[in-house]
């Protein structure tokens, strides 16, 4: 099993920062094998979305457009933490943030078979 634990929410005004973490492991967890790591919000009232996910290997990155510029996916290997850099935060950013693992890339929720259990960040005005 995929064991993915967040931690870094918390509340912030509008325009200020936020880095969440999320550290992975497990028995079969493998960069190699579940190669993508992804971040995912989901807003009160609103249906869980893509925000942007980062290859393990390549490093390569998407992200969804309204965070393009203002959110960074990274990742530490030797720590097998993926982290979201979100800068200038605005408040309709306020979400339940998760990080999920996936073996192949995508944005929707049901290619991704392994979750963490999410994160709150509230952006004030």
């Amino acid at each position: 099993q995929v064991q993915l634990v967040e931690s870094g929410g918390g509340l912030v005004q509008a325009g200020g920062s936020l880095r969440l973490s999320c550290a992975a492991s497990g028995r079969t967890f493998s960069p190699f094998r579940t190669s993508i790591m992804g971040w995912f919000r989901q807003a009160p009232g609103k249906e869980r979305e893509f925000v942007g996910r980062i290859n393990w290997v390549s490093g390569l990155t998407k992200y969804v457009d309204s965070v393009k510029g203002r959110f960074t996916i990274s990742r530490d290997n030797a720590k097998n933490t993926v982290y979201l850099q979100m800068n200038s935060l605005k408040p309709e950013d306020t979400a339940v943030y998760y990080c999920a693992a996936a073996a192949v890339p995508g944005s929707e929720l049901d290619e991704y078979p392994y979750w963490g259990q999410g994160t709150q960040v509230t952006v004030s005005s």
